[in-house]
């Protein structure tokens, strides 16, 4: 589709060609509001500009193309239809509930009268139907088969040996928190079209990734969490990633820029949580594996590093750990990158140390058995990536390991401390 920024008046309704850019939301916007507002339907405008606007973002940041978009009032309401040159179709997910991102699917299942996509050229066109404009009523995607979906000749059956779901359920969640991010902060930026290009391809790699790898199913149930939480029932022996050749390059691309948007969240840029060193070699490791066995290599089977060390922490906390040192009860205190920065004396004993320098400064997992460690890497990371936790604030029993390796039942409540500059404190009481 070529970009045309004159508006075409069609026999019924009004269509624009806008550019792969930020601006295009608002033109939109302001195409929707107008024809509604000339056929005398204002009373669906605030709905309409909602969700015109969630879909054109939506095509920003997953096809980086230009967008087509179509409205058109009839006798029952309006029909908005917005076409980009991507070919992937939208489709709901398991974990939308908890979900960062995926927002313009939601509105559109609890807003619109009808809703659907379907392939058109080498693209997709994505439409809703408004009646009144408050619509709550929940709708199904339908959607047409496409070919594109089927798998060709040249595609490569990549074997992932040993997956964590857990942790690529986290990954999932951190990379989309994150690429938006990375979007929003380039977008205005000369290279802002490379940048909505990149975005789109990273997409596609990780949504290729959603739809072939087996999803957890995650319960809000503190206890029901725990019992499904340990290994091996969080990691599948065998996942297979069907890549078509034209996506081998897009896993290249997301590699990329994940690298490029965890640097610059590093550097204070733009605020995110410390990004575990598991998230980071998981994505490595997927794009190594397509890499690898797109080029005859055999497949190399996930393993976790158990010696990696937390992020660099370049910023004040400006947290008193005394609070937790002076205690008289078990407490530990650990920063959102996972570290431990204060414990009290209760809490060495019962784990069995000497001294509070055996333990401050290093990571968590010091003290959780290697079979939850996936669980608490991926709760870790979904709690900043999507707001979810289902732990904090609940007593929960879990096995906790002691200094000579040993384990032994603990009563665990944590809580969480917001602390200026969006960083996190987190407070353990421990109860033998």
């Amino acid at each position: 589709m070529g970009y045309n920024s004159c508006v075409e008046n069609l026999a019924s309704g009004v269509q624009r060609r806008l550019p792969p850019h930020a601006s295009s939301v608002g033109e939109a916007r302001r195409l929707v509001r107008t024809e509604l507002i000339g056929t005398g339907r204002e009373d669906l405008v605030d709905a309409a500009e909602l969700l015109v606007s969630e879909l054109v973002t939506n095509a920003l940041v997953h096809a980086g193309t230009t967008i087509e978009v179509t409205a058109r009032v009839t006798e029952t309401g309006l029909r908005v239809e917005v076409g980009d040159g991507s070919p992937n179709l939208p489709a709901p997910r398991h974990h939308a509930r908890m979900a960062g991102t995926g927002r313009g699917l939601r509105l559109l299942q609890q807003m619109v009268d009808s809703w659907g996509a379907h392939p058109y050229a080498d693209g997709k066109v994505v439409w809703f139907e408004l009646v009144t404009g408050d619509q709550e009523t929940e709708n199904l995607l339908a959607t047409e088969p496409t070919a594109r979906q089927a798998l060709g000749p040249d595609t490569v059956p990549v074997e992932l040996l040993n997956v964590p779901l857990l942790l690529h359920l986290a990954w999932h969640q951190h990379a989309e928190a994150l690429l938006r991010e990375y979007l929003l902060i380039s977008i205005g930026d000369e290279d802002g079209l490379e940048a909505l290009q990149a975005h789109a391809a990273s997409s596609e790699a990780i949504a290729l990734l959603h739809e072939h790898i087996e999803h957890p199913q995650l319960s809000e149930d503190a206890d029901e969490l725990m019992a499904y939480a340990t290994e091996p029932g969080v990691s599948s022996p065998r996942q297979v990633l069907p890549v078509p050749a034209e996506s081998r390059e897009n896993f290249r691309v997301l590699g990329e820029t994940l690298d490029a948007a965890v640097l610059l969240a590093e550097t204070g840029t733009f605020l995110t949580s410390p990004t575990q060193p598991e998230i980071q070699t998981f994505r490595r490791w997927i794009c190594g594996e397509v890499e690898r066995q797109s080029g005859g290599g055999e497949p190399t089977p996930w393993a976790e590093d158990a010696e990696a060390s937390a992020p660099a922490d370049h910023a004040e906390l400006g947290w008193t750990t005394s609070q937790v040192t002076t205690s008289t009860r078990a407490l530990i205190g650990a920063d959102d990158a996972g570290r431990i920065i204060a414990i009290s004396d209760s809490a060495l004993t019962m784990l069995g140390y000497d001294h509070a320098s055996e333990l401050v400064g290093k990571r968590l997992i010091a003290i959780i058995p290697p079979r939850l460690r996936q669980a608490h890497l991926a709760g870790f990371t979904l709690f900043f990536a999507t707001g979810r936790a289902p732990l904090l604030g609940r007593p929960v029993t879990v096995p906790a390991l002691r200094c000579d390796g040993s384990e032994f039942p603990v009563e665990l409540t944590v809580r969480s401390e917001s602390l200026a500059g969006g960083r996190h404190v987190f407070v353990a009481v421990l109860r033998d």
